[in-house]
């Protein structure tokens, strides 16, 4: 087993290994902010720690962290920085652009003074099977960072990773290293879903490099160069569900265990930690131990809850949401493959990878209640299985409970609670779903409609709002590709042959929830067979309007009554508008900036992170400049981009097409897959 004792020493040979530069520059007079930032790693301090530098994939038992050397990058150079995240360490973006050395200090290759680079060990179960030892095996910990003046953490400190810094323990049969595509993904919606009002990981910095790496991205077998990248994260802890999955015993299924399996005195010591520092409210109020177990896992499931829910009211799909990218603290972590619901399907997959469909938008309330069970497991006997059991059924009526309450916002029913109103949200996502109507798009124009008490004009009419969602809806074509079954061919073809040859045996199967769908989308797909463009937008008219005046007379019921309606209605208009964002990390928009980025210009990079710090206040004048090649039919030309080449010299590109942030995706945008 490797040392689990004295990793300064560890550090020690790691600085005379890692060389001079970090020497040489802490030893300079007149230190910079980034050489300036308090370090007080506490959970390298409480938590044991694997001290060997032994390289390469390994079996790590009875620790928490493993000492790691990151990997330096060839000519590090910043892609864009986040102000708002690095205000969270008391730094500035000037601060950071202007050090020599910012690059280096935020890609892991070169020290920071006071830093201790770490990886973290954890397990897992992915896509549903417990998968053994994972950990971070592109990630590295540099240490926790006193907090800056904007202090919203639950303790006094930050957590700062790289994430792409090179090999560790855990890499497994990986480089260690993340490349631009991905890592401008992490980053920009790390930094929207905080605009968005979600708990997440925050994202201060992205740097490239000159060093490239060779990735199948699609796993076609056309592996291309890529350049390897480093997202700068921050959080106040990345322990997740799977950091407790370490102490997992033989799993029933996979023969696999967790590294320290019987050691469940340091399991004791990771739950007294995550407690007494992001819980320290939990630890005051209970003196039992059970009881503060108890209530900390209750806590957990609490955030769990609102966390998912909120994932739901803005259309976020997270891609691979498996116990080891399940935050502790209820926060949205590791953003590998993810996306925003353009056309609303609850049965929409954000991850190509997912043959199964385990993750779809759907499903995701119930992935996270049956992880915080494979959470509970993990406890042992530190948390009583009943006591686990009557917290976990308490999930969905909270998830339910919020969810509702998020929804209500979304559609300004602000002053009272009916009964009618989980049904109205029902109904109005089966129009979505049926219409194919844009999920971000048709909650924006919601606040639009007026309240009957205090009259139509214009906008406010309802027949002109209708036509304008009509607008943000699928055409015939694309709903008959939306409506093909999912099913394999195969097992589909059995289904259908029984309902001739053995009518009961069908009645039993088609009961089952998975042979529903599919048999509720064949019957909707032979509807559109047999209809037109035109018959179809008279339906789709007709169904929105149906549900819209149901809707205007719940408005009236949020009037009736107040002295003055048309202020109530000013209000409720207001919240909608700061409640549904005009603009949401697309796919296609995220797309769009990497291609600019990979061809050496990250100015779009930075412009879409500007937009996405105010997703709901976007100039209807700015519009994202399309990278060459992608062709809409709703695109204009007219903009001039400065194309900002690697080599530092600007080249003009004439006639770009352009698109507003917050349109209809484009056709070519169906296209895009993500992995």
């Amino acid at each position: 087993m490797a040392p689990i004792r004295n990793y300064s020493r560890g550090m020690r040979t790691y600085l005379s290994r890692s060389g001079s530069l970090a020497l040489t520059m802490m030893a300079q007079a007149g230190q910079t902010p980034l050489q300036r930032l308090r370090f007080n790693n506490v959970a390298l301090r409480k938590l044991p720690v694997d001290a060997s530098l032994e390289r390469g994939s390994r079996t790590v038992r009875g620790a928490c962290f493993s000492l790691v050397e990151p990997q330096p990058l060839l000519r590090p150079r910043f892609v864009a920085v986040s102000p708002r995240a690095l205000a969270l360490l008391g730094l500035s973006a000037e601060d950071v652009l202007t050090d020599p050395h910012g690059p280096e200090y935020l890609s892991g290759s070169a020290l920071l003074p006071g830093s201790e680079p770490a990886a973290h060990c954890y397990c897992g179960h992915q896509f549903g099977v417990f998968a053994g030892q994972l950990g971070d095996g592109a990630v590295c910990y540099l240490g926790e960072v006193a907090a800056g003046a904007d202090r919203t953490d639950p303790c006094d400190r930050w957590e700062i990773q790289v994430k792409g810094a090179g090999l560790t323990p855990y890499s497994r049969q990986s480089d260690g290293r993340k490349v631009l595509r991905s890592s401008i993904r992490e980053f920009l919606c790390s930094e929207a879903m905080f605009a968005l009002g979600i708990p997440t990981t925050r994202a201060g910095s992205l740097v490239t490099s000159d060093l490239y790496v060779q990735r199948d991205a699609f796993y076609s077998g056309n592996p291309r160069p890529e350049r390897c990248s480093v997202v700068l994260r921050i959080a106040p802890t990345f322990i997740r569900f799977g950091s407790f999955e370490i102490f997992n015993p033989a799993d029933d299924f996979t023969g696999r265990q967790g590294p320290s399996a019987g050691l469940h005195d340091i399991r004791a010591q990771l739950l007294d930690y995550v407690i007494e520092t992001f819980y320290p409210e939990i630890k005051t109020e209970h003196t039992d131990r059970k009881a503060r177990n108890a209530a900390f896992f209750r806590e957990v499931t609490v955030q769990t809850a609102r966390l998912v829910a909120l994932w739901q009211s803005v259309g976020f799909c997270h891609g691979v949401l498996n116990t080891d990218n399940m935050s502790i603290l209820g926060l949205t972590i590791d953003y590998g493959p993810f996306g925003f619901m353009d056309r609303y399907d609850p049965e929409f997959v954000s991850n190509a990878s997912d043959k199964k469909r385990r993750y779809t938008f759907e499903a995701q309330p119930y992935v996270c209640r049956w992880n915080l069970a494979r959470l509970a497991e993990a406890l042992g006997s530190e948390l009583q299985a009943s006591t686990a059991g009557s917290i976990l059924d308490e999930f969905m009526p909270l998830y339910r409970n919020f969810y509702l309450g998020n929804m209500r916002r979304k559609l300004g029913l602000l002053r009272r609670e009916e009964p009618e109103d989980e049904e109205l949200v029902e109904d109005l996502l089966k129009v979505m779903h049926n219409t194919g109507a844009d999920f971000t798009n048709t909650f924006r124009l919601l606040s639009s409609v007026c309240c009957p008490l205090v009259g139509e004009s214009g906008q406010g009419d309802v027949g002109t709002v209708v036509d304008l969602i009509l607008e943000q809806c699928a055409s015939l074509e694309e709903l008959k590709v939306a409506n093909h079954p999912t099913m394999e061919p195969r097992e589909l073809e059995m289904i259908l042959s029984m309902a001739e040859t053995s009518p009961g045996l069908f009645n039993m199967t088609a009961n089952r929830p998975e042979v529903a769908k599919q048999l509720e989308k064949i019957g909707r797909l032979k509807e559109l067979l047999e209809t037109n463009q035109e018959d179809l937008k008279v339906k789709q008219r007709d169904d929105w309007l149906i549900w819209m005046n149901r809707y205007r007379k719940r408005l009236t019921q949020e009037c009736d009554g107040m002295s003055d309606p048309a202020g109530v209605d000013k209000e409720r208009v207001r919240i909608m508008d700061s409640t549904n964002p005009a603009v949401v990390l697309r796919n296609y928009i995220a797309q769009n900036a990497i291609e600019w980025a990979e061809n050496g210009d990250f100015s779009e990079v930075q412009r879409l992170l500007k937009v996405l710090e105010n997703p709901y206040s976007v100039p209807p004048d700015l519009k994202q400049p399309i990278w060459p090649g992608k062709k809409g039919s709703c695109e204009t030309k007219g903009s001039t981009r400065q194309s900002v080449m690697d080599s530092g010299e600007k080249k003009g590109t004439a006639d770009t097409v352009c698109l507003p942030y917050h349109t209809k995706p484009p056709e070519w945008a169906r296209e895009i897959c993500v992995t």
